[in-house]
Order: structure tokens, then C-alpha cells, then sequence
């Protein structure tokens, strides 16, 4: 374990399992106590699983095994009140509140004009209005302390248009918007903003995708994303490493910005 991020308090959301999981523990790996969110139920659109409280409560052993405090909230994201207490409890223990990384998501697919509103609703509400709320919470502690990074968890259908995802991209697109605006507001008080853009990922989000379509991970992954290099997906901890390098003090100028991780997608 090295000390790169010793004293530092990092809050994930998504944590259970997938990137969410993948990065805290890289956090912890390296010295960053741990705020670990997650919803920790079923919901009923996109309808496959989501992280459950056994992957959220292990996450947290995971990270004090090495050697780092960390604490767990269930909470959903679209929940301003949860939220509220989460970030409460969260600086009521560890004190403050460095890194924030706006992870919670749902995918799933449907023509434009097949959407119903409800979909349409919960996509950008967990998706987008997610990351304000819990921003929106973390903000004040981080102008405080006069320093922060938001990392928030866009993709690269936050880049580009991609058919059967109008809700979706629609949500990693407004991802972007928010962070540009962020990093404009916040650059007096020290804090950085950035938005880092995956390429598919090998989580179980492709487990329940590939069980509502009736396929395999690997098939929706190869349909979806047609990566540039020979891959069909890209891991976590890809994920995690980027936004390790941006919570660092050697990304100490990038705020505003989009950090693509593609496997090459985007130059096709």
C-alpha cells in the first residue's frame, strides 16, 4: 500500500460492486478512508440487479484490511434525505470529504419512441439528478476545506450518440454539462471537476443487460461499443486507475475536462 492519498476521505456511490467497488478499493490500496454509498435493493426499471448490502458491508471489511477507515450508507441516489444523512454520518466519522466519485448508473436499452416516461424519468434521475443531489451535499464541506475533486462517471455515450440509448446518453451527456459548469463555479475555492469517459465495462451491469436481451455479456458488449482495439470491454480496474490519476495531486491542473477511456472507440 503506498500513501499517495494517506488523510484523504474519498465517497463513492455505486460502491457495492462493479467500478464503484473496484475504485474504493484502489482508494484504500492507497491510504484514502472510505465512504462507500450504494442502493442496496431491486429496482423495478432497468430491472436486473443491483449492488446488495452482503457486496456493500464485504467492501467495507475489504478496505479496513487495509488499514484505512471506512463506513457504508444505503442509499439511492435520488433520495435528497438520505443523501442529506449519508454525507452527515460521513463527515460525523471521518471528518471531512476529498474525492467524490458521482458512480451510480443504470443502463438499459429502448427506441426513442418506445421509452415510457417512467423509464425515461428513472434513467435521468439516477443517472443525472443523482449527481447533482449528492454534489449538491459535498460541495459545501469541500469549499470549506478550500479543496476537492468530483470525478463524475460519465461514458462515452456522454461523447457520442448511440441508437437504443437516447435516455441513457442523454444522462452521461448532461454529466458533461455539470461538469464544465461545476469546475467553473468551484475553481476559487481549489476544488477540480472532471468527467471520465468509459468504453463498455466487464461489471454485472453486462449480466443483466445480456439477461434482458437475451444474449451474452460479451455479445452486448461487442454490439455496443465496437472498440478500436481487439477488446470487448475494458475491467474496473481501468476505471479505477483513471480516476486514481485524477484525484491526484499529478492531475492538480485538470478540472473541466473529459478523460476518455475508449479502447480506441471514438476515433472510428
Amino acid at each position: 500500500m503506498t500513501d499517495r492519498f494517506r488523510g484523504r476521505v474519498a465517497m463513492i456511490t455505486g460502491a457495492a460492486h462493479g467500478q464503484g467497488r473496484a475504485t474504493a478499493l484502489a482508494l484504500a490500496e492507497e491510504g484514502a478512508d472510505i465512504v462507500a454509498l450504494d442502493v442496496c435493493r431491486p429496482l423495478p426499471y432497468p430491472g436486473y440487479a443491483m449492488g446488495g448490502a452482503d457486496e456493500l458491508e464485504s467492501l467495507i471489511e475489504a478496505c479496513r484490511k487495509k488499514g484505512v477507515r471506512a463506513v457504508a450508507f444505503e442509499t439511492d441516489v435520488r433520495d435528497n434525505q438520505a443523501i442529506a444523512r449519508a454525507v452527515s454520518g460521513a463527515i460525523g466519522e471521518l471528518g471531512r470529504i476529498d474525492i467524490l466519485f458521482n458512480n451510480a448508473g443504470i443502463c438499459a436499452y429502448g427506441l426513442a419512441h418506445e421509452l415510457s416516461e417512467p423509464a425515461w424519468d428513472t434513467m435521468i434521475d439516477i443517472n443525472l439528478k443523482g449527481a447533482f443531489l449528492v454534489a449538491r451535499r459535498v460541495i459545501p464541506v469541500m469549499m470549506r476545506q478550500k479543496r476537492g475533486v468530483i470525478i463524475n462517471n460519465s461514458s462515452i455515450a456522454g461523447l457520442r450518440g448511440m441508437a437504443r440509448l437516447s435516455h441513457y446518453a442523454a444522462s452521461k451527456w448532461g454529466l458533461v454539462g455539470l461538469t464544465k459548469s461545476w469546475a467553473i463555479e468551484l475553481a476559487p475555492y481549489g476544488i477540480r471537476v472532471v468527467s471520465i469517459h468509459p468504453t463498455g465495462v466487464n461489471t454485472p451491469m453486462n449480466d443483466g443487460l445480456a439477461q434482458l436481451q437475451g444474449t451474452t455479456p460479451k455479445q452486448i458488449a461487442e454490439q455496443s461499443a465496437g472498440n478500436l482495439m481487439p477488446v470487448p470491454w475494458i475491467e474496473p480496474q481501468d476505471v479505477a486507475r483513471a480516476v486514481l490519476f485524477v484525484a491526484s495531486d499529478d492531475a492538480r491542473y485538470m478540472t473541466g475536462s473529459q478523460l476518455v477511456i475508449d479502447a480506441g472507440l471514438l476515433t472510428r
